[in-house]
């Protein structure tokens, strides 16, 4: 790999073209969203320039206030209410906003957006989503039938809808074991009563069915990868894990050069015809066999670094929607390092109590201070 490497081969020479994107998962806890990341990486591409319209489900979402990267937001209804109270929602703000694309980073929303993206084309909304089929095959409910059908390494598990299931789970799994929930969340357990406990824990958060899973010592590699929906990749960008939290999420990572991950994700994308950015996380084991621990059916919270490193998947999969070609990418920068870090934002209880009482908020408008000297 070229480790100087800027790559402009997705770089139009025409005259950059004004668009209205909505981007969802603006949230920046523990575990953040990709949503931030995703608008940074948009903004960076010099072929378009952007009004970012943000969908929020929550008023404490810190990409609300960020003005300088989010123009307006607007509240959304939660996944739970449905397609219907959805599409009523969205078609007020397009009706404000004349929205070209909208790309949504929650795995819990994606079903519904999904559903949805035929009445959206309609009326001149945008996305680039995979299909039902293809959203349903890498399911962590699937992923093992997923992989013994595609030969490829992915851990015993079992899914469970009792909490007395888990027992002869783990007479056949063994411990360590890991307790997944079936959107979100993972707990390493080392005993019955542990495992107990993290179903119980996860069921309240993310409801039923329970994954429980083989737990992979190993390398923790994570690789996100953007598909055409004609089984090419045009972007695959592996990532080592620096630091991890508590909860196994990256808080820092530096992409590396492994010609097995890229083909890995080349071949997931082949044989599912992967529309849209996903993300697989493997663990390499010490005898050098990738597990596939799970695919994330969108972009991962540090999406930012595919563009750093020369690949802007975010800013790609915009042009897809659009109808564009666009030419796979061949290399990128090797030792390209993220970290992520706290930071304090500032806001006020006006702007706080506008988007909580009227589901809107619109960005302040910058002034230039001046200094007058007498």
């Amino acid at each position: 790999m070229n480790k100087q490497f800027i790559n402009t081969e997705n770089c139009s020479k025409t005259i950059r073209r004004k668009l209205v994107i909505a981007v969802t998962a603006l949230n920046a806890i523990d575990s953040p969203g990709p949503g931030v990341a995703v608008i940074r990486a948009i903004r960076e591409c010099p072929d378009f320039e952007v009004r970012i319209i943000g969908l929020s489900y929550e008023s404490l979402e810190p990409g609300l206030y960020m003005h300088d990267l989010v123009d307006k937001t607007y509240q959304i209804p939660y996944p739970s209410a449905g397609t219907d109270s959805l599409l009523g929602r969205l078609m007020y703000i397009h009706g404000i906003e004349k929205i070209d694309v909208i790309i949504p980073n929650f795995d819990a929303e994606l079903f519904n957006f999904i559903k949805l993206k035929n009445k959206l084309k309609d009326v001149g909304i945008r996305t680039f989503l995979p299909d039902l089929d293809q959203f349903e095959s890498r399911d962590k409910i699937k992923l093992n039938e997923f992989g013994k059908k595609h030969n490829m390494f992915v851990p015993a598990d079992k899914i469970i809808y009792q909490v007395k299931d888990l027992k002869e789970a783990s007479e056949q799994i063994g411990y360590p074991m890991v307790v997944k929930g079936k959107f979100y969340d993972a707990i390493i357990a080392q005993t019955l009563e542990q495992a107990e406990k993290a179903f119980y824990k996860i069921q309240a958060k993310w409801g039923l069915p329970i994954i429980v899973q083989e737990f992979i010592n190993g390398t923790e590699i994570n690789i996100a990868a953007l598909g055409d929906g004609e089984g090419n990749a045009i972007s695959v960008i592996p990532m080592r894990k620096l630091y991890i939290t508590d909860k196994g999420k990256a808080w820092a990572g530096i992409t590396i050069d492994d010609s097995s991950y890229i083909e890995l994700a080349r071949k997931f994308i082949k044989v599912t015809k992967w529309r849209g950015g996903c993300e697989l996380e493997v663990m390499q084991t010490a005898d050098g066999k990738p597990y596939i621990m799970e695919v994330n059916p969108r972009f991962p919270a540090w999406i930012y670094l595919t563009a750093a490193a020369g690949q802007n998947q975010p800013a790609s999969l915009v042009k897809m929607a659009l109808g564009q070609k666009v030419v796979p990418f061949k290399d990128y920068e090797v030792g390209k390092i993220f970290i992520r870090y706290a930071w304090d934002l500032i806001t006020d209880i006006g702007e706080f109590q506008q988007i909580s009482g009227n589901g809107e908020l619109e960005a302040k408008k910058k002034f230039d201070l001046k200094l007058s000297v007498n």
